[in-house]
């Protein structure tokens, strides 16, 4: 009878699949797994080091330097080396030394492990992240039922380690945990549908944010264990919150122990300089055209879906992987085969990453911080489209952002800054984002951005709030801008609750709780809003009086808002709003309410229609605009009709005496 062959401690086919950017799941094969051996209890280390000499497994046990007992085997010719390491447990912490074939000597933290120390020390942890108990059924059941269904989408961005800190006069970060019994029943309150967490792989340094990370697979050490942000996963899913997590597939930090020139070759990075060099971030760049790099990046996504629940990815600095010339000067790269500036491979890896995320959770979302006018960011990849879910729209971004700084006298010649985002509204499936970046570096924050006085600048944020939450695109606000936060974003230093207190900040906040409710429950405010079926302009050329009007439609006919918003700070009575409907319509929420701060210029009653003017069978209601206020109507029992056409059977006469009767009511100044 033939024998058996006795099944490795590394399976082969995984490592094949790892070598040909398959192995979606790669964190099973490589990192440190308790495990079971020959009868023998201990953990399988296996790293790849595909230059490397000899590579060493260190920790406490031998000083931190490489012992025969302790050097790793090379599986073959595959640059990936292992070893069994047996009466080693949980918490202990290793690390692997590195000997290059030109002579050095590197110490590295593992690129795969689960836990790693809290900084400033480095080396990575052995931790069992199995096991815990989940209570999110009902989340998947839900998110499984709203599968290819419009759906609001209002995501609150956080930094963990500023969103509160502990009043114990050191000012210690919260815990995971603490964060969830504090955090998630207040995004719950406000009405927010999900949270994003600014990156909380493990990173060396605060400063950076989370953006230039050592450990792809580890939830920071800052705010305690993994399981611990399972809890808050699981806390934010019980009470139907989604967790996306913002993501690094670009570029890492050039730490010692990190990923740079891991085996003192470039490894995870690109060989040509130019290409690996991030300069003006001070970073590595990732070769997305190695198929372990795909493996390694791609098993990370599907990690925190799989073992945190993550649901879904916010990619970071898309443009920078592009791009070839991304930051660069003329002369400092180089172009493609076809020469053109676009980065082939990372565009095949990005199309490669949504195919595989996609197919493995179809729930998730995708969501793509890119900056210029790349096409197809959200379409299909079988079109030729990147395959995101979503693109931030940071053109409507910047221009909304440089029109509220004007002063309003000003703002009649900037008109087209409001206007111009709807000639691109439907080019892609957009987020529109007032993150974090806006406030910081001497950016302001984003009252302090609104032009005017201390009045001025509330009303100017509740106005844009409003105007934001209107638009077609999902909704995305930077932690502390809901209450209005004077000073920019500290990372070190929690947010200042305390202005809560004080009636300005706590009347702004309120106002963004309802609206953010508001939005959630007309679903004409998200249900169409990826084509002109959804929006229509009633009045987008008011330059002179700096107001925008428009209508919100969902499917049903009579499903609608009419909206419109004043960046003046004067008081326009008597203003006529065409609708699309003849009825009784009334204020569904006002900026410019006292009891959100404003000075209470209100539409009170009933608000009937009126024969429209100009456009027979069309109507229209009289109302008076508050000053730098945006107001949203809403109809009372109203089903939108189509007006008929200003075309009659002497269409020039109609118009002629129309304007005759304008002329006499002084409605207009007749010309010579």
């Amino acid at each position: 009878m033939k024998k058996t062959k006795e099944k490795g401690p590394v399976s082969h086919d995984e490592l094949q699949a790892f070598h040909h950017g398959t192995n979606y799941r790669a964190y099973n094969l490589f990192g440190a797994h308790l495990k079971r051996e020959k009868e023998i209890d201990g953990v399988r280390f296996t790293v790849w080091a595909p230059n490397a000499s000899k590579v060493f497994l260190i920790g406490m046990w031998n000083q931190w330097s490489g012992t025969p007992d302790c050097e790793m085997k090379q599986l073959g010719h595959t640059g990936v080396w292992s070893i069994f390491k047996p009466e080693i447990g949980v918490d202990a912490t290793y690390k692997y030394e590195i000997h290059s074939k030109t002579g050095a000597v590197l110490k590295k933290a593992d690129p795969y492990a689960v836990c790693a120390e809290l900084r400033p020390d480095t080396a990575s942890k052995i931790a069992k992240i199995d096991g815990y108990e989940w209570n999110d059924k009902q989340w998947y059941e839900d998110q499984k039922a709203l599968r290819g269904k419009s759906r609001p989408i209002n995501i609150y961005e956080v930094h963990m380690g500023s969103w509160k800190r502990h009043d114990d006069g050191l000012g210690n970060m919260m815990t995971y945990r603490e964060l969830a019994d504090d955090m998630v029943p207040y995004v719950k309150k406000m009405g927010y549908t999900h949270i994003e967490v600014m990156p909380i792989n493990e990173h060396p340094l605060d400063a950076s944010w989370g953006y230039q990370a050592t450990g792809y697979y580890a939830a920071s050490a800052r705010f305690g264990h993994p399981k611990d942000f399972m809890y808050f996963v699981d806390q934010c899913h019980k009470n139907d919150i989604g967790v996306l997590m913002d993501w690094v597939p670009g570029h890492y930090c050039r730490d010692a122990h990190g990923l740079y020139h891991f085996d003192g070759t470039p490894t995870y990075e690109w060989s040509v300089p130019w290409r690996a060099d991030n300069l003006e971030w001070g970073t590595a760049n990732f070769d997305h055209g190695k198929p372990e790099v795909q493996s390694f990046l791609i098993s990370n996504a599907i990690f925190w879906m799989e073992m945190f629940h993550i649901d879904g990815l916010r990619v970071d600095a898309v443009a920078n992987m592009l791009y070839l010339s991304f930051n660069k000067k003329e002369g400092e790269w180089e172009p493609n085969i076809y020469g053109g500036k676009e980065n082939l491979e990372s565009v095949a890896f990005l199309r490669k990453l949504n195919e595989v995320l996609h197919k493995e959770f179809p729930d998730i979302l995708t969501m793509a911080e890119e900056s210029t006018e790349w096409p197809q960011v959200t379409r299909p990849t079988y079109i030729g489209g990147l395959g995101f879910d979503y693109k931030w729209n940071m053109g409507w971004m910047n221009d909304t952002l440089k029109y509220v700084k004007m002063d309003p006298i000003y703002r009649r010649w900037h008109h087209n800054l409001l206007t111009f985002c709807m000639m691109y509204a439907f080019s892609e499936n957009f987020v529109l984002p007032l993150s974090h970046d806006e406030v910081v570096h001497g950016k302001y924050s984003l009252v302090d951005k609104q032009n005017g006085d201390y009045w001025r600048k509330f009303a100017g944020l509740r106005s844009m709030f409003g105007y934001m939450m209107t638009l077609p695109g999902k909704k995305l606000l930077f932690m502390g801008g809901e209450f209005g936060q004077f000073v920019e974003w500290r990372f070190a230093e929690g947010l200042e609750w305390k202005l809560c207190l004080y009636d300005k900040h706590r009347q702004l906040q309120d106002y963004v709780r309802e609206l953010n409710h508001i939005y959630r429950e007309y679903k004409c405010l998200w249900e169409v809003e990826q084509s002109w079926d959804g929006f229509q302009w009633i009045d987008a050329n008011d330059a002179e009086g700096s107001t925008l009007s428009y209508l919100r439609l969902g499917k049903d006919d009579s499903d609608f808002l009419v909206v419109i918003t004043n960046f003046t700070p004067v008081v326009r009575e008597g203003y006529k709003l065409e609708v699309p409907g003849p009825g009784e319509y009334e204020e569904l929420i006002n900026s410019d309410w006292e009891k959100f701060g404003g000075s209470n210029v209100a539409n009170t009653g009933k608000i009937e229609t009126e024969k429209h003017d100009f456009n027979e069978g069309a109507y229209q209601i009289k109302i008076t605009v508050p000053p730098m206020a945006t107001v949203i109507f809403k109809p009372k029992n109203i089903k939108r009709v189509k007006p008929e056409k200003l075309v009659v059977e002497k269409p020039q006469a109609v118009v002629v005496e129309k304007a005759k009767k304008l002329v006499e009511d002084k409605q207009v100044i007749e010309l010579p």
